[in-house]
């Protein structure tokens, strides 16, 4: 069975990066978000990539749920949000982030965006959920990562199955077709048991 998105998770940069189509990619994958009726659910912030798909989706009249620390909100806080929920710790954001999504879309960023996101594959491949994650692959910035998971696999620290759930594309609605699509596979992780 496909998944249908009511809320997409979009872990991504609090930095604009230095190519303008990183921020072109938020602010339409956003402005497809509030077309489509998919809740943005993401980190609260109003400054880079995070400032820019918030403010798109709600220029379109979509929703957006943001969920950030005291701490953050007191220094990047999104001030145009109907619905921010302030948490003590990056763990209890991180984990309403998840309960309030139906899927994870993984757009650029540093260690935070990759932190969240190795998370959510490590929950899926647990059996944890079932719930699409897909990199919006803009420019190719995500290509070393898939070199990476690739040699993981050849490695055998890192099943094919599991390295096939990541999904990836070029532009959001490819994605979010993709994700749409996507039907989870169930087994176990270990690549050897004896």
């Amino acid at each position: 069975m496909s998944a249908k998105l009511k809320s997409v998770c979009v872990n991504c940069a609090s930095s604009p990066g230095v190519h303008p189509e990183y921020v072109e990619a938020s602010r339409e994958l956003g402005t497809l978000l509030a077309q489509r009726g998919i809740s943005l659910v993401y980190g609260g912030s109003n400054v880079g990539l995070m400032g820019e798909i918030a403010d798109a989706v709600l220029s379109h009249g979509g929703d957006v749920f943001g969920v950030i620390t005291e701490e953050l909100n007191n220094k990047v806080g999104h001030k145009g949000l109907r619905e921010l929920q302030v948490v003590p710790t990056m763990h209890e954001r991180k984990t309403k982030m998840f309960q309030l999504s139906d899927g994870f879309i993984v757009m650029p960023g540093g260690l935070g965006t990759l932190e969240e996101a190795m998370e959510v594959l490590t929950w899926a491949q647990l059996g944890l959920h079932s719930k699409p994650v897909g990199f919006l692959n803009i420019r190719g910035y995500f290509d070393r990562l898939m070199d990476f998971l690739d040699h993981a696999v050849d490695q055998r620290f890192l099943k094919k199955e599991h390295r096939q759930m990541i999904l990836i594309a070029e532009n959001p609605n490819q994605l979010l077709a993709d994700m749409e699509a996507y039907i989870p596979t169930s087994m176990e992780k270990w690549v050897d048991r004896k």
